[in-house]
């Protein structure tokens, strides 16, 4: 029989490789020597990396299926107010992590302030925390089969959103979806994404639409594990689940294109198909196979999600900022002199490995105190 422990670890195992591919892929040594499968897909198709977030946003679902019982003794007045901040402290962490270290270095070298009115808006965290307010007040309030309607509205009404409100030759386009216009009019472009080279946030306020699935859909894979997950037929189900999800993706793909960066709703049923797939195999191999010796690295980060995603992100910001000499930032300094000579692409490789490693040590400390940072 699974225990609920049990079921917080297989939780814990699945969070915590998410949050251990998120920072490999987010830090590599030089990112014009990454390996393909580190890469997001540059447009329409899919590749491993582009699994990383969702899987979070699914994890995000999972947990809540363990918290919302809890919240049956609070009034409702206090359960909106526990998620409308929780929302609000997870986006403003976002926004602070973006505007940081608040200053920047002119033509000249001297730090000038950095202004908000061109610090972006939207980003991850923003996105964890819409996703995870909205779907908490759908799960909330709603019952379960008028919670899965609204999901399934949630895909349909994105799609026709999109055909409806983008640019009628290339409504898919980078810069003439309907997503990318709204948040170019709602904040302006200076507030937006530009690692594409344009303004375009791949976390945009649209697309976070069909992102909340993810979530929610994690939540019912988290409630039907607790009712089924301690025998192969409910294992079996959930497995066959996520193959008819995939197929149902690649059907999809032919009208609506799996696409990250749009977070089209394609992508959103491969992606839960995949974690459903994933989580179903850590369960199996840590409760029915009782094979555990490989499980603690992953809890380690597992356990602090959030702030092992922050603390990565800020290093990583910092390293950047901060010159080992006039001209190379540490970052770059570090990759050449150090991991370089391992070969470009495996240099590149071995260096968000071992930021990783950094990461994880500073988990393992939190977790060896009992100290654990919840938001």
């Amino acid at each position: 029989m699974i225990t609920t422990a049990q079921r917080f670890t297989a939780l814990d195992v699945f969070r915590g490789m998410t949050i251990c591919f998120m920072i490999i892929v987010n830090t590599p040594g030089n990112g014009a020597t990454t390996f393909s499968p580190l890469l997001h897909a540059s447009w329409h198709g899919f590749t491993p990396t582009d699994l990383v977030f969702p899987s979070f946003l699914f994890a995000v679902g999972n947990a809540m299926s363990f918290v919302m019982p809890k919240w049956s003794n609070l009034s409702q007045r206090e359960v909106p107010w526990k998620i409308f901040k929780r929302t609000a402290i997870i986006f403003l962490l976002g926004y602070l992590m973006y505007w940081f270290p608040f200053v920047r270095r002119d033509v000249a070298g001297n730090f000038i302030f950095s202004p908000f009115a061109e610090t972006r808006v939207f980003g991850v965290l923003q996105r964890i925390a819409l996703c995870y307010g909205i779907a908490s007040l759908i799960i909330y309030y709603c019952k379960p089969k008028a919670a899965l309607i609204l999901s399934v509205l949630f895909l349909f009404a994105y799609w026709i959103l999109l055909y409806l409100f983008g640019d009628a030759t290339d409504p898919l386009g980078m810069q003439t979806n309907a997503g990318a216009r709204l948040d170019v009019w709602l904040l302006g472009e200076k507030h937006l994404y530009h690692g594409e080279g344009v303004a375009f946030d791949p976390e945009g306020l649209l697309s976070t639409l069909p992102a909340i699935v993810n979530v929610t859909a994690g939540y019912f894979v988290g409630k039907y594990i607790q009712q089924k997950g301690n025998s192969f037929e409910g294992l079996t189900i959930l497995l066959l689940t996520g193959a008819a999800l995939i197929f149902a993706a690649y059907c999809w793909n032919f009208s609506f294109p799996v696409n990250k960066k749009l977070w089209t709703s394609s992508f959103v049923l491969l992606t839960v198909g995949l974690d459903c797939v994933i989580i179903a195999a850590i369960i199996y191999i840590i409760n029915f196979k009782q094979k555990t010796s490989w499980t603690y690295f992953f809890e380690v980060m597992g356990r602090n999600p959030l702030f092992i995603y922050l603390l990565s992100e800020l290093g990583a910001i910092l390293l950047w900022f901060f010159k080992a000499d006039s001209k190379t930032a540490f970052y770059q300094w570090t990759y050449n002199h150090v991991f370089s000579y391992a070969g470009s692409y495996t240099g590149s490789f071995l260096f968000a490995l071992s930021f990783m490693l950094l990461c994880w040590l500073v988990g393992y400390i939190l977790d060896k105190r009992k100290i654990y940072i919840r938001v």
